[in-house]
């Protein structure tokens, strides 16, 4: 079946299929949103133990879902794995350690006797809600602004600046969407909370839950209107579909945009979900802005995706030698290999379906006061 298809309709479906897992887990951040929210929502323990509790139970989701992003990206595009990872290892190295310390904040804040106590590991699980989240958006940016790395004929990777890829975060638009990522986690987190909380004999923190919601809307909005209005007039990474040679081009992201007209609605109908989600979640008694927001979120990461490396783009460029950037065509393992991948792909769908029958599970009773205030759940998180 998948081995009629030709090598270049394997690449786009791939990279459909990466996009797809990297917007899943820009929606799953809410769990890093919601932990930079406990300074200000978590006004006693016990508040803090629901909030953190509720977050508990979907953490590994997220960093499943990165590795998985990893991995498939590592399988699909090798070319690029080697180059981002084997070159821009510092930036990785911190988003992994962030992510490390969220691991070990769950597990160790409220065992009895551990060495640094609660507060610490709060801190612990703030820096991975900030640091890492801005840092994966400052890693995505580089699709746009590209990246200082030369690859040579034998595609070993030379890395040119010390940083080793932290340097993207000192782009102002790299800096904008990461900073719009961080607030769209909290807004995100905000809502999963008033999804999953029981507030009988906490209507304050369900008030204030309600209250940030909105404040990190109008926090996100300047970051966002920052990054549509650069994609529209900065310049782009095109190639030249009959040499593959990589050239500047005026205005290339707003003509992909136009050019798939398809992506330009999914950006308008996520932007749409996750004002609504907000809107329904701040002004009104409603609970579902989480579902609203995060269908909203995966849209406009998918657009992300799409317009960086669909239409002939470079989805990541060199800034060091252009003739160096990849594309999903010079990046992609073998027809062989992308054709196996598919197969294996066929069963995405039941373990898409597994999660949600377990995300069901979990959440068929709201957390509440109860359930924190034991020895027992004390000790889970």
């Amino acid at each position: 079946m998948f081995g009629n298809l030709d090598l270049t309709t394997l690449q786009k479906l791939w990279w459909i299929i990466d996009s797809l897992v990297g917007s899943l887990f820009l929606f799953l951040i809410f769990v890093q949103g919601g932990q930079t929210l406990l300074c200000q929502l978590g006004k006693t323990p016990v508040e803090k133990s629901l909030m953190i509790n509720s977050l508990g139970r979907k953490w590994e989701l997220t960093f499943t879902t990165l590795v998985l992003f990893g991995g498939a990206l590592f399988a699909a595009f090798p070319k690029f794995y080697a180059t981002s990872f084997g070159g821009a290892y510092w930036v990785w190295i911190l988003i992994l350690f962030t992510f490390v310390i969220q691991a070990v904040s769950y597990e160790f804040r409220k065992k009895p006797g551990n060495l640094l106590g609660e507060k610490v590991y709060e801190v612990f699980l703030f820096i991975n809600g900030s640091v890492g989240i801005l840092l994966i958006g400052a890693a995505v940016g580089t699709f746009f602004t590209g990246s200082n790395f030369i690859l040579n004929e034998y595609n070993l990777v030379s890395w040119t600046n010390p940083l080793r890829g932290l340097e993207a975060a000192f782009s102002l638009f790299n800096l904008s969407l990461g900073l719009f990522l961080v607030f769209n986690a909290r807004i995100l987190g905000g809502m999963y909370l008033v999804n999953n909380i029981d507030f009988t004999d906490h209507a304050d923190l369900e008030a204030r839950t309600r209250k940030w919601v909105l404040i990190n809307l109008l926090c996100a909005l300047p970051f966002l209107l920052y990054v549509l209005i650069s994609l529209v007039f900065m310049d782009g990474f095109g190639v030249d579909p009959a040499t593959g040679v990589v050239s500047l081009v005026s205005g290339k992201y707003l003509s992909n945009l136009l050019a798939m007209p398809l992506v330009l609605i999914l950006l308008l109908l996520g932007l749409v979900l996750v004002i609504w989600g907000v809107i329904s979640t701040a002004f009104t008694a409603r609970r579902s802005g989480i579902w609203f927001g995060g269908v909203g979120t995966v849209l406009v990461g998918l657009v992300v995706f799409f317009i960086a490396g669909f239409n002939n783009t470079a989805f990541y460029p060199s800034k060091a030698y252009l003739q160096s950037s990849l594309t999903i065509h010079n990046a992609s393992s073998s027809h062989y290999t992308l054709t196996a991948m598919t197969y294996v792909a066929l069963s995405v769908p039941l373990v898409l379906a597994y999660i949600a029958y377990v995300w069901r599970l979990m959440d068929t009773r709201k957390i509440g006061a109860e359930e924190v205030m034991g020895e027992e759940a004390d000790q889970m998180y």
